[in-house]
């Protein structure tokens, strides 16, 4: 009889396991205060700094306030999800977690799970200070720029974990930056409205999620109501986020044999 080769174990999606890896995730951010700062402060300082940038123009920082408001926590999101990941690639710590009796939906369920509380607390504080302390006016709910900014940092969550199985440092996994996000926030409509673009880039634009996640931030800022075309944005936003991460999921392996 010939041996079978080991395998790492693959299992349906148990939520203790996954509680489990997300309460271990969040323990270990609860000590890293940098990336804490990170990841709470700097969306809300970027916001004070551009509403004070566009101080004689208020109307300038409402028109662009709403996007950025979605832009900001997808990019830190991305940037602290991708080097934390990588950080327990490289250390063995996911070498370990895999050798023991946890799936990959698990784990990856956990880290989306402890990074998605962050986002919730990060988008809610981003909102609130847009809205009401510096006084960003928009046309509907509140609400639903939370909703379209708490999408946004769940993608950006997504997309880290995904970028983080191709590096081999910390350093490679910043550089994915320039890659993943900047032609996306170059073509989102944030500088000039996407049907203005050349029809190529046009094109391009249609098929990238921040596109949407832009879109559905300027709905609220122009419509009462909660229209079609927002719904449309926030749903393929969050498919964005749903299918990435089961790419995630399709790319975690051991390092080694």
């Amino acid at each position: 009889m010939t041996s079978q080769p080991a395998t790492i174990p693959v299992s349906a999606l148990n939520l203790s396991r996954t509680t489990a890896t997300a309460a271990r995730v969040l323990r270990q951010l609860r000590h890293d205060p940098r990336t804490i700062a990170l990841l709470l402060l700097v969306p809300c300082l970027m916001l004070v700094l551009l509403r004070y940038v566009f101080d004689g123009s208020p109307h300038t920082f409402d028109n662009i306030g709403a996007s950025l408001l979605g832009i900001f926590p997808l990019i830190t999101m991305f940037l602290v999800t991708s080097i934390a990941t990588l950080r327990e690639r490289t250390s063995g710590t996911l070498e370990r977690l895999l050798a023991m009796p946890l799936g990959k939906a698990d784990l990856i369920a956990g880290y989306a799970l402890a990074f998605g509380i962050l986002a919730i607390i990060q988008s809610a504080l981003a909102t609130g200070l847009a809205v009401w302390l510096l006084g960003l006016d928009v046309t509907g709910s509140p609400w639903l720029l939370l909703l379209v900014a708490l999408l946004d940092a769940l993608l950006g969550t997504a997309l880290g974990l995904f970028v983080s199985a191709f590096a081999a440092s910390e350093f490679q996994a910043v550089q994915f930056m320039p890659a993943v996000i900047f032609p996306q926030l170059l073509l989102c409509g944030l500088f000039t409205p996407r049907p203005e673009m050349h029809p190529a880039l046009e094109a391009v634009s249609d098929v990238l999620p921040m596109s949407y996640a832009v879109d559905g931030m300027n709905e609220v800022l122009h419509h009462a109501d909660m229209t079609a075309t927002f719904v449309r944005d926030v749903l393929i936003v969050a498919g964005c986020a749903l299918l990435v991460l089961a790419l995630g999921a399709a790319t975690l392996r051991r390092r080694t044999a």
